[in-house]
């Protein structure tokens, strides 16, 4: 893997870590996309982990390869909740429609995306590697 976009495609299920009342929060996800050459990812507003995204918007993500290595990607996310970044992320996952019916138009999806980040790349027989986002 070349990037950090890369493995997180290739394992699609990954770790998002928040803070909720000074106290860590996990939970997966499954959804990336590039846009703007920035990473993106997507939440809904009525989710307690959107909460703890306003209220703290630095975040690790954790992700575990078939091949025994893992990423760790840490930084500062923004919201973007404009009709654009939705309806690229539903033109890319069709399967949020399930979830979303309304696709775009549904107040409560949002994108959010990393303003500042650094993704390492670990594995028990080499030394950590940084990798780019995209």
């Amino acid at each position: 893997m070349n990037s950090t976009y890369e493995y997180l495609k290739a394992n699609p299920v990954f770790h998002l870590a928040t803070v909720d009342e000074g106290k860590g929060r996990v939970r997966p996800f499954g959804f990336v996309m590039k846009r703007n050459n920035l990473l993106y990812f997507c939440t809904n507003t009525t989710k307690d982990v959107y909460k703890q995204l306003v209220a703290n918007p630095e975040i690790e993500i954790s992700d575990k390869g078939t091949d025994d290595t893992w990423l760790r990607v840490r930084g500062k996310i923004a919201f973007d909740g404009s009709r654009e970044a939705k309806a690229q992320a539903f033109a890319e996952a069709p399967a949020l429609l399930k979830i979303y019916p309304k696709g775009p138009d549904d107040e409560t999806f949002i994108t959010f995306y990393f303003i500042d980040a650094r993704a390492t790349l670990f594995s028990f027989s080499q030394a950590p590697k940084t990798l780019p986002l995209l």
